[in-house]
């Protein structure tokens, strides 16, 4: 094998497997090189590239092919994968390095799998790894985060690997576009699996119940790569499906109204994980050439602004152990450089001109209005109203900018996570004022498209400026408290749960019926898969505490409220800018018009 066709992805799992075995001194510089040699690998690989390696009956593994979309997916995942390793090189952790770059190679092991059964073996493994990284933490919280997240993932794995299964059964080895039909078991067997990994509303609960849960570092790993694998594995297989236009939709506006409602930060940023991800599924919904770029280069933009949103969340938890919005402010001044770099990530994915959310937002949004879906193009762009108002304006005034609540720094941030957090906000500015440098990559063909148009800035602008409005007015209700709020997770947290003590009961009845011996072992296995993590370090834990909600629900009164007054001052804005460019002699609107401008 040569460095031309070294697959990236077995060399970020060896870093891991490095990672897990070498001494601490050695981890930092192993944690901080070994992905840059993953992403020198997939500069040197050629589209055409296909490696291929015999299995059983006949059946050839095609591991590694290399096109325009696999290869710029690559190229996102190793750069996270680069700069998370950075971030994360501090750590003393060698399960979680181990994890964490195992789950990075993982991911590449989907992208460049031509065939189904590569694509469900490190469709597995992804889940696998990046539930021991939740795991990691090693708190009551995480432990029952991460055996919920393992419920939700093993249905959708069994679904993905029924439709595969069906699909190899058929003769019909290699992935393939499906969107064309028939629409048969394996198709929707499938489209769900994959669906459940983009976390597709109301599919989605997993992300936020889990993603909040694991470690300062591993979160920022969990944010980058399970969501945006099964976004390329949409466009790879279900491009132009047309219902995933208004699953996006709904996708892009639940998760930001459920923003709205968060006090914990890290919650807060996985719906607008499920928010932004919405974006994408409607390009590849929309199925055309300039929609499946748009969902492309959001993806590769997400990956950079999200992950660089999460590592400033996790050197604030670092520094001063508090995850509520509400028991933060005034860190402007304690935390400069966080600061910074979390306004260039919070405008990135607000979509403001000269970041990179701007670029890849208006691509998608652009291709909705020129394939005539001027309804989603509308609640696009309200969706990303939302997203400026939870974010930009919500997060940076009261973390940052509100009076100082006496929040203490209890340690310093260390060099390495910084040096990430620039490098993560160095690119968000970069591509956003050279789009170029993302645009010659995107894998479908397209006229050429210039987001910098006056048509482009002046909407933007002027779309992001009615969100100061509610803000202002709902100051008070914007005002993060202290809350849970429960989303469909609801169903396994609460009549799920109890149907699993009941059977864990019958278990247990069972296994006294059957002896004094299978009893014991029985109730061995029990303890020491109770925390896994535990497990491993040869301590189990005893007794630990059940999950107690408090709240349910914090008041669905204050976004309805918020979205109503930006929705209807979006369609005056609208309506009365198409009577105006058409010259139609409905001068009462004209008022409207100006007074929103």
């Amino acid at each position: 094998m040569t460095m031309s066709n070294l697959h990236p992805g077995f060399i970020l799992i060896a870093v891991g497997l490095i990672a897990l075995f070498v001494p601490k001194s050695l981890r930092r510089p192993v944690l901080a090189a070994g992905p840059l040699l993953g992403l020198g690998a997939v500069l040197t690989l050629a589209p055409g590239t296909n490696a291929t390696l015999p299995f059983i009956n006949g059946i050839t593994l095609h591991y590694l092919h290399v096109d325009a979309l696999s290869w710029i997916f690559a190229l996102i995942f190793c750069m996270m994968a680069a700069i998370g390793g950075i971030y994360a090189c501090h750590n003393s952790n060698r399960m979680e390095a181990f994890c964490s770059m195992t789950y990075a190679g993982s991911a590449l092991g989907v992208t460049l799998a031509q065939d189904w059964l590569t694509l469900i073996f490190f469709s597995e493994l992804m889940a696998a790894t990046s539930l021991f990284l939740i795991w990691c933490k090693k708190t009551p919280a995480s432990r029952q985060a991460g055996y919920r997240y393992l419920l939700v993932h093993m249905f959708g794995g069994n679904l993905l690997l029924a439709g595969i299964f069906l699909k190899v059964s058929a003769g019909d080895y290699l992935v393939m576009p499906l969107a064309q039909g028939p629409w048969d078991t394996a198709f929707w067997l499938i489209c769900l699996g994959i669906s459940i990994n983009a976390a597709v509303v109301p599919l989605h609960a997993w992300l936020v119940d889990a993603y909040p849960e694991g470690t300062v570092t591993g979160s920022v790993f969990l944010s980058s790569f399970t969501t945006k694998v099964a976004v390329y594995c949409l466009i790879r297989i279900f491009a132009g499906t047309d219902f995933l236009i208004w699953f996006g939709v709904l996708m892009a506006l639940y998760g930001a109204c459920y923003a709205i409602m968060e006090n914990d930060m890290r919650r807060l940023l996985s719906y607008h994980i499920v928010s932004q991800v919405g974006f994408m599924v409607a390009g590849v919904g929309l199925g055309t050439a300039m929609a499946l770029n748009g969902a492309t280069a959001h993806a590769f933009s997400h990956i950079l602004y999200k992950s660089l949103l999460f590592m400033c969340a996790g050197a604030i938890i670092y520094a001063t152990g508090i995850r509520k919005i509400n028991q933060l402010g005034g860190l402007a001044k304690k935390m400069p450089f966080t600061f910074w770099c979390f306004v260039i990530a919070a405008l990135s994915i607000s979509g403001v001109p000269l970041f990179n959310g701007f670029i890849s937002k208006s691509i998608t949004i652009s291709a909705a209005a020129a394939a005539h879906y001027g309804s989603v193009e509308l609640l696009l762009q309200l969706a990303g109203v939302g997203t400026f108002l939870s974010i930009a304006l919500k997060m940076i005034y009261f973390i940052f900018l509100a009076p100082d609540n006496g929040v203490v720094i209890k340690r310093e941030v260390p060099k390495n996570m910084y040096v990430a957090m620039g490098i993560g906000a160095t690119l968000c500015v970069l591509y956003g004022v050279y789009p170029e440098l993302l645009y010659r990559y995107l894998p479908f063909t397209m006229e050429p498209y210039h987001p910098f148009t006056v048509d482009h800035i002046t909407q933007s602008i002027e779309m992001l400026g009615m969100a100061m409005l509610p803000f202002m007015m709902y100051l008070p209700k914007m005002a993060p408290h202290t809350a849970l709020s429960l989303d469909t997770d609801w169903f396994y947290r609460k009549p799920f749960a109890g149907i699993v003590t009941g059977l864990s009961y019958l278990c247990c009845a069972v296994s006294r019926a059957l002896g004094n011996t299978w009893e014991v072992l029985y109730e061995k296995s029990m303890e020491l898969s109770h925390n896994p993590m535990e497990f491993l370090d040869a301590k189990p834990l005893r007794n630990s505490p059940k999950y107690n909600p408090e709240n349910y629900r914090t008041s669905i009164a204050d976004p309805i409220m918020i979205t109503l007054t930006i929705l209807f001052c979006s369609l005056c804005y609208f309506y009365g800018d198409h009577l105006i460019k058409n010259n139609e002699p409905y001068q009462y609107l004209k008022p409207v018009r100006f007074f929103i401008d």
